[in-house]
Order: C-alpha cells, then structure tokens, then sequence
C-alpha cells in the first residue's frame, strides 16, 4: 500500500509545524475516518493548476513515483510555471 502525503498551503504568515499536523490529523480522523489521516503533511507555496482551474493530482502522483517532470506535465499550460518544484523537490528528497 502506499504513502498517503497531504500537501498544504498554508494561509499568509502561517507556517506548518508538528501541532498543526497533529491538529489536522486529528480532525480527519473525526470528521471522515483513520484511513483519511495523511502518512505525511507537507507545506508547499502553491497547489498546481492549469490554465482551465484543474488540480494536476496525476502528474503530481507521477512526479512523486519519480518520473521527470518534462515527461508528467507542460510547464507552459499551469497558472504558475513553478508550482511543481516543491513536488519535483520532495520526490527528490524521497528518493535520494
């Protein structure tokens, strides 16, 4: 089974640190249930989107498994050319 990673971005002047993760677990495991606690939460700038408002979950995904990210997604059709480099930089940290 796999890792189950929560990226968030957090609100101006805000950063994550461990009580907020715990805070967060704990209210997914009341609201929805124990298979809902993320493995992982990690604060990134920006969530990414393309030109028409769709989250790139996939190429996010393929990103994490470890695909390059010239193969998972064309920079040039996201809202913000740089949203994936947090992601490219954790797979990064993942897999090294």
């Amino acid at each position: 089974m796999g890792e189950l990673i929560l990226f968030v971005v957090p609100a101006a002047g805000y950063a994550i640190d461990n009580s907020l993760r715990a805070t967060i677990s704990r209210k997914l495991r009341a609201a929805l249930s124990p298979r809902h606690v993320p493995d992982t939460i990690v604060e990134v700038p920006a969530i990414p989107y393309n030109r028409t408002g769709t989250k790139l979950e996939v190429p996010v995904k393929r990103i994490l498994a470890g695909a390059p990210l010239d193969t998972v997604a064309t920079t040039g059709t996201l809202t913000d050319p740089q949203s994936l480099e947090p992601y490219v930089a954790e797979a990064k940290r993942r897999h090294s």
